[in-house]
């Protein structure tokens, strides 16, 4: 079984930033890739931003240009930094694990962006 535990979340006006952590624990062989999705009120939950083990990334154009997500594979981390906050980032941000054979969804962790 695999933990993910989040950080990171809170209320920010728009214009700033915040960077979101994620530390998965337990029986983990090997991570393929690491995500961060989010959902805001009344949508579906989407994919912000991937990277795999590799170190390649994917940011979903809402975010590209503004987000840079990193990985630790020592430690089995992933951290999103997202600047230039706006209202429509407001969303639960959940991380995402995806070890090859199973995957893990963090619990989530809220972002509100004020205007």
């Amino acid at each position: 079984q695999v933990q993910l535990v989040e950080s990171g979340g809170g209320l920010v006006q728009a214009g700033g930033s915040l960077r979101l952590s994620c530390a998965a624990s337990g029986s983990i062989s090997s991570i393929d890739h690491m995500d961060w999705y989010r959902q805001a009120p009344g949508n579906q939950r989407e994919l912000v931003a991937r990277i795999v083990r590799g170190g390649s990334t994917y940011y979903a154009d809402s975010v590209k240009g503004r987000c840079t997500i990193s990985r630790d594979n020592a430690k089995n981390t992933v951290t999103l930094q997202v600047n230039s906050l706006k209202p429509e980032d407001t969303a639960v941000y959940y991380c995402y694990v995806d070890t090859g054979g199973r995957t893990y969804w963090g619990q989530g962790t809220q972002v509100t962006v004020s205007s």
